[in-house]
């Protein structure tokens, strides 16, 4: 079982594998990294980090039920506000989240959102992280309506990876209303995390 509540690889959060940044869900494989299972709690949730020194790339503190953010801009820097505090980014990182969404949408249907940065933004990313934010509202994306915004930062090809499986959450009409309905942010973990590669 493949999820994005997981852990990375090695210990500075890379899989080890080259890099290539900038692709979108359409183009990432389902087999892009094996993936060990499980969830974070207590001290290990809080703290994003194991024992061992590895990482998971959706932590419960990366996940907001209600966003407060009421424009496409400020979404994205909800979201990258989220990677920024769980150390993943640096500030340059959410402006080129800001110039990615200038040249490209990140809007991927299914009332989602996939706000990450450009390939030029890679030596801004310091681990691989994924921010989950819900806007039961709505927001105005370019016309489009988006009720989730997932804010994405990979190490080499792990946002291959990270893409596949949001991918994967957001095509099945079942799981995007039960994130519609969710009342916990365990709730939000538990869909994200029963993701297969």
């Amino acid at each position: 079982m493949s999820s994005l509540v997981r852990e990375s690889n090695t210990d500075d959060g890379t899989s080890g594998a080259g890099a290539t940044h900038g692709a979108h869900a359409a183009e990432a494989p389902v087999d892009a990294a094996p993936a060990a299972a499980g969830t974070a709690a207590g001290a290990t949730a809080a703290a994003g980090a194991s024992a061992n020194g590895t990482s998971e790339i959706l932590a419960r503190e990366s996940v907001v039920l209600t966003g407060s953010a009421t424009t496409r801009d400020a979404a994205i820097d909800e979201a990258g506000r989220l990677l920024l505090a769980r150390g993943a980014v640096d500030e340059g990182y959410i402006a080129a989240m800001h110039e990615r969404e200038e040249s490209v949408s990140t809007y991927m249907g299914s009332f989602l959102a996939i706000p990450h940065g450009t390939n030029a933004a890679k030596d801004h990313i310091r681990k691989s992280a994924v921010s989950v934010i819900r806007y039961p509202e709505g927001i105005d994306w370019n016309g489009k309506q988006v009720k989730f915004v997932v804010g994405v930062a990979g190490i080499n090809n792990e946002h291959l990876h990270i893409l596949s499986s949001i991918a994967k959450v957001f095509t099945n009409k079942e799981q995007v209303a039960r994130l519609e309905a969710a009342g916990s942010v365990d709730e939000v973990l538990e869909l994200f995390g029963k993701v297969n590669a």
